[in-house]
C-alpha cells in the first residue's frame, strides 16, 4: 500500500481529451518528464493507486496530455475528472539535481532551525497565497507556519528528508 509519505502532489488530471483515453493534466512539477518514473499514483476514494503512462505531450509549461494504460475510451479517462496526481518520492531522489520539485514535495519532511534545533515535521504546505508556507507540526502538537522561501533555507538533505533552515527572528515567539 502506498503511504501519503511516499508521495508529493504534482497535480491534477482535468477533463478527457478526445475519444481514446487521453487526459488533461494540470500539474505544478514537470518532474515525471525530467526523472524516469515509471508510474504516476492518484488519489482515488482515499487510496493511492499507481497507473502507468503509456506516453504524454505537452500542450503548455503548465499542462500535457496523458495516457495511461488500460485507459481507452473517453468515458474510462472521465472517471479521472478533478483526481489529484502524484510522483513517488523515490524517484524523486533519483534525480540528484539541486532543483525543488514542487513545496508540496516537502511534506513529510523534518525541519531543523540553526538556531533552535527541531522544529517538527511539515504536515502541508500552504500556496493558496504568494507567500508560500509550510505548516510544521511540533512535537507538543502545536502547529507553526514558516515561510517556504529559499533564503530561509540552508540546506536540504533529500535521502535523509530534512531541511535546515534559517528561521527569521522573532517567529517563534
Amino acid at each position: 500500500m502506498i503511504r501519503k509519505d511516499e508521495v508529493f502532489k504534482i497535480g491534477m488530471f482535468n477533463k478527457p481529451h478526445g475519444v481514446k483515453g487521453e487526459i488533461s493534466f494540470t500539474f505544478t512539477d514537470d518532474i515525471f518528464d525530467r526523472v524516469d518514473g515509471e508510474y504516476l499514483i492518484c488519489l482515488l476514494d482515499g487510496i493511492f493507486v499507481p497507473f502507468f503512462m503509456e506516453e504524454y505531450r505537452f500542450r503548455s509549461d503548465t499542462t500535457a496530455l496523458v495516457k495511461l494504460e488500460r485507459v481507452d475510451t473517453a468515458e474510462q479517462a472521465r472517471k479521472f475528472t478533478n483526481v489529484e496526481v502524484y510522483f513517488p518520492q523515490k524517484f524523486a531522489e533519483a534525480d540528484d539535481s539541486d532543483d525543488i520539485p514542487t513545496w508540496n514535495y516537502f511534506v513529510g519532511f523534518e525541519v531543523n532551525d540553526i538556531h533552535h534545533g527541531r522544529l517538527g515535521e511539515i504536515v502541508a504546505v500552504d500556496d493558496s497565497t504568494m507567500n508560500v508556507l509550510f505548516a510544521i507540526e511540533r512535537e507538543d502538537g502545536e502547529e507553526i507556519l514558516l515561510p517556504a522561501h529559499e533564503e530561509f533555507i540552508v540546506k536540504i538533505e533529500k535521502k535523509k528528508r530534512v531541511v535546515t533552515v534559517d528561521m527569521p527572528e522573532g517567529l517563534l515567539d
